[in-house]
């Protein structure tokens, strides 16, 4: 019978894929955050693969609970092969045996509970996937609205710069421009339209990735950003981390692997009943047999196995307890530079964009009051340009910061936030 956190686990599986068939319907609708990751978790084959290895785990946890089948022999013994009763069955005796093993309870219970180990561990590491995936979703759907805000920009400033060049050109014609005003004009609407070739290849790099994951439409739209200033989900016990919870699941193995070979020091036994059928002149049998293993050499191999077991939970107990802390330092220096990327994002739209800003009005009114060239007009906008497309990147890194705090822990079975 399939475990219930399994068949749950199914269950929700199918029901997010289901939603995510139906929701997306028309390509047009814009395709939020959370959706992308729903979608690219419904379609993940990765997840089905994690999830049919614990119910493999599960189902050899009952075979091994069993006892181990029984044994029939038949025989002839005592057949002449010489003499004048070569081929007489006169003295020959014909017998059947059953033979059954008889491990005892608790070494059977430690080899299924062994394996119900081994099912923990696939669907630890089946959250560590979700956590992954759910991760890897988000910074594409970043990345892509990242892009496309970044040729929105680069088009405005593109625009402005064709009416700059109209307007340098016509004073040009009329005797009251400069011809090298006219070629700067027109030199800095070629380094516009060169950044917007490259920016409309990473906008395509973007949209290949993002819809590789959600399996959508390159073109579809995106939705709203969701609001990263706010707090991303909060840690209650670090344990909770898919990844060191997959790494306590599998020390979890190593122990169960260690009362195995704990158990395997008492030998099992086995029984046999025998009937054996000789000739007319004989009455027939039955023998009943007792037969154990004899450990005799103990000391190095079924105990040096336990000690093998042993170090092995001990190392990965090790590896686990270090890679905690290592977990620990980086999500909180995570929480510290989302915190100063917020900070740092303020500042720039509280005191650097409003100069930059006032930068390219001075520099204009001195350009139309004929106090200035273009020069300074040209390179005010270009600083304002720079201004704008750091901003999309702090905006960019900040977003991304939050989105690792906030996917660290799938919130449902497959990882889908409501």
């Amino acid at each position: 019978m399939e475990h219930p956190s399994l068949f749950l686990a199914r269950a929700v599986l199918a029901l997010a894929g289901l939603l995510a068939l139906i929701t997306p319907a028309a390509a047009n609708e814009p395709l939020s955050l959370g959706a992308a990751v729903s979608a690219a978790l419904a379609r993940s084959r990765s997840l089905d693969a994690s999830t049919a290895a614990a119910q493999g785990a599960r189902e050899m946890a009952v075979a091994a609970a069993q006892r181990p089948d029984p044994v029939l022999r038949l025989s002839l013994e005592d057949l002449p092969v010489e003499g004048p009763e070569r081929g007489s069955f006169s003295t020959t005796m014909r017998s059947i045996a059953l033979m059954q093993t008889l491990p005892n309870a608790d070494k059977r219970r430690a080899r299924a509970e062994r394996f119900e180990r081994e099912a923990d561990a696939a669907l630890s590491e089946r959250a560590q996937r979700v956590a992954m995936l759910q991760t890897e979703v988000a910074q594409a759907w970043l990345e892509r609205r990242m892009q496309e805000q970044r040729m929105l920009l680069l088009q405005a400033q593109i625009a402005e710069a064709r009416v700059l060049v109209q307007t340098t050109e016509a004073a040009l014609r009329g005797g009251r421009g400069s011809t090298a005003d006219a070629l700067s004009a027109r030199e800095a609407l070629a380094q516009l339209e060169q950044g917007l070739i490259g920016a409309q290849a990473e906008r395509a790099n973007a949209r290949l990735t993002l819809a590789r994951f959600t399996g959508g439409p390159l073109d579809q739209p995106l939705a709203d950003a969701p609001p990263f200033q706010s707090s991303p989900t909060a840690i209650a016990a670090w344990d909770r981390l898919p990844d060191l919870a997959a790494m306590q699941a599998r020390e979890a193995v190593a122990r169960a692997e260690a009362e195995v070979a704990r158990q395997d020091l008492k030998p099992d036994w086995s029984t046999e009943i025998m009937f054996s059928q000789r000739g007319s002149r004989f009455s027939n049998m039955v023998s009943i047999g007792v037969s154990v293993p004899l450990q005799w050499d103990q000391p190095q191999r079924q105990q040096r196995e336990l000690a093998a077991r042993l170090a092995r939970v001990n190392e990965l107990e090790a590896e686990r307890e270090e890679q905690t802390r290592g977990r620990v330092l980086q999500v909180q220096r995570w929480r510290e530079d989302w915190r100063a990327g917020l900070d740092r994002l303020a500042y720039l739209d509280a005191q650097r964009r409003p100069l930059a800003m006032q930068r390219v009005d001075a520099a204009l009114a001195a350009y139309r009051g004929g106090r200035e060239g273009l020069g300074p007009v040209l390179q005010a906008r270009r600083d304002a340009l720079n201004l704008a497309l750091e901003r999309l990147a702090l905006e960019r890194d900040t977003a991304g910061l939050w989105a690792q705090l906030d996917y660290l822990i799938p919130d449902s079975p497959t990882g889908v936030k409501p």
